[in-house]
């Protein structure tokens, strides 16, 4: 099979990118995807937002490996092996971002890529419903193909949190996807009429009733390359090994961890790496799988006294009606990923903009689907957006069916250590707010008697878990810089026809859930690849508070 452009990976920059490179017609577009269909409620129920990341028919199932600094443990690094990749997988939070991430983008050599620049792209994905809750529709758009929508928020908790917000001395914002971040107030959701809206049900489902946008499943083991250019792709069927070639040329949009594997196990990374491992070297980049970056967080639980929380429904009694009520009506507490209150703040004076995010949760619960204690609850997931620790994805061998070697090096920066306590005591701060007077009972996590810096570290050692958010490893820069890894139109630096268009490119990573701008980038890249003039920039100028030098509140 062949077509002009093979893209492998039908995540959530892989399907922006079918979306837009077969859209006028005048170009054949193959997708290539390991996984399956997104089809059934485990998926398609928000409220089931638990099961899909922990199935192994829809995740790869990474772990980090032993990390040092978090007492060995192994952190879990779920990644969407489905249509729609981790967009199908994850926990529908809609954030762009801050608009001074993309700013450092650009200062870090990526031009083009400016807050101005990239904002034009946001609203030509977005399809924005403000639900009523305001904010500024000039910052945001609409009838584009990914709906934006924010919950009903009819607990009362959810209210008491931005009030607790306001009551510490934070500031409310009505969009922080629109000129304003910092504050307490409404979080959006990749939800429409009570159903994910993933990037599959934006872009690729609708491409693929085009005759020239083509899904093909197989494994991809690695990049087809003739005198430094990309030809096409090698891909198990499951019963053989056949070759996709591409007219013009390949993209990789295979995710943060899988993008650079694909590179390597190609020939292209760093040298020592690639012959240690018996792969000739196509080109030697010492920046692919290096500046891995994620967010940690932790979960601050608060047991509940009044029977108000998720919790009635956490019986098998409860779960079969919240899946029956949605099957059914598409309505109830399955229509929502229950995130529906956020908030973002600087932690300390001389910080510019927000620096720390909190998701609001009516109920005390893990990821994975463990309650911490039982009874009602509530809690706030909690962390730094901007770490300096920086990890590293290589190969575990050159056998393609090998996960790779991914480690985070998570907390390596003294930092994140004043960050994360200041994490805790800021969010106990919030939740002993009288808001919460009518709603609080006893702290379940960590727990009132864990206070010195002491105990707090040792329980962030023992309990801060990923948000799931790795980008960075195949950093997007200057051609002469032997960092980057793509030039700012997603080209792999000395090899031709070949492009990468994921979270991967991500200089830095950005001020909140990653989903968003891994979109745009799938969005703007496509014009970058059909040699189209960029959209023009919007100089529109973001709410940065005018107290920042002097206070974090």
């Amino acid at each position: 099979m062949e077509a002009d452009f093979v893209i492998i990976g039908a995540g959530s920059a892989g399907c922006a990118l079918a979306s837009r490179l077969s859209e006028d017609g005048q170009h054949s577009v193959i997708v290539l995807e390991t996984g399956g269909t997104d089809a059934g409620p485990f998926i398609q129920m928000p409220g089931a937002l638990s099961y899909p990341m922990n199935m192994a028919r829809y995740d790869w199932g990474y772990q980090s490996e032993p990390e040092p600094h978090l007492n060995n443990r192994r952190l879990a690094t779920p990644r969407g092996k489905v249509i729609g990749g981790s967009s199908s997988i994850n926990g529908m939070v809609y954030v762009r971002g801050h608009a001074k991430d993309f700013d450092t983008w650009a200062e870090m050599g990526a031009t083009g890529w400016r807050y101005a620049d990239v904002l034009p792209y946001f609203k030509r994905m977005e399809d924005w419903h403000s639900g009523g809750h305001g904010g500024d529709p000039d910052w945001r758009g609409d009838g584009g193909p990914l709906h934006v929508t924010r919950g009903q928020r009819r607990n009362p908790l959810y209210h008491a949190f931005v009030e607790a917000g306001r009551q510490a001395g934070f500031e409310l914002t009505n969009d922080y996807n629109g000129e304003k971040q910092e504050g307490f107030g409404p979080m959006e959701q990749t939800v429409w009429r009570g159903r994910r809206w993933s990037a599959a049900n934006a872009y690729l489902k609708p491409a693929l009733k085009r005759p020239n946008c083509t899904l093909v499943r197989g494994f991809a083991r690695r990049i087809v390359m003739s005198e430094g250019r990309a030809t096409g792709v090698e891909y198990d069927t499951g019963a053989r090994t056949e070759i996709l070639t591409a007219r013009r040329e390949v993209i990789l949009s295979a995710s943060s961890l899988n993008s650079p594997k694909l590179l390597m196990l190609s020939g292209i990374g760093p040298g020592a790496e690639l012959s240690r491992n018996g792969i000739e070297v196509i080109a030697d980049r010492p920046g692919v799988g290096q500046n891995l970056q994620d967010h940690l967080e932790l979960y601050i639980q608060q047991a509940a006294s009044q029977p108000i929380t998720l919790y009635r429904y956490w019986n098998l009694f409860g779960k079969a009606y919240v899946g029956a009520r949605w099957l059914f009506t598409g309505t109830g507490p399955g229509a929502s990923n229950q995130f529906e209150s956020a908030g973002f703040i600087r932690s300390r004076a001389g910080v510019e903009y927000p620096d720390i995010q909190f998701h609001f949760l009516p109920l005390a619960v893990r990821y994975d689907g463990k309650a911490a204690a039982e009874g009602h609850g509530f809690q706030a997931h909690v962390g730094p957006m901007r770490s300096k620790s920086r990890g590293a994805v290589t190969l575990r061998s050159p056998d393609p069916k090998a996960a790779p070697v991914i480690r985070f090096n998570y907390m390596s920066d003294p930092q994140d250590w004043a960050d994360f306590r200041h994490c805790i005591r800021i969010t106990r701060e919030i939740f002993a707010q009288p808001a919460f007077d009518p709603y609080r009972a006893a702290e379940i996590s960590p727990g009132a008697a864990i206070q010195s810096d002491d105990a707090l570290d040792d329980h962030i050692r023992e309990h801060v878990e990923s948000a799931y958010h790795p980008c960075g490893t195949c950093r997007m820069g200057r051609a002469n810089d032997p960092n980057s890894v793509v030039d700012p139109q997603g080209r792999v630096i000395g090899v031709d026809r070949l492009r990468v268009a994921d979270s991967s490119v991500f200089p830095q990573i950005t001020n909140g859930n990653i989903n968003a701008p891994s979109i745009m980038v799938g969005e703007k890249m496509a014009d970058h690849i059909l040699g189209r003039t960029s959209l023009p920039a919007e100089n529109a100028e973001p709410w940065i508070n005018p107290r920042w030098r002097l206070s974090a509140r």
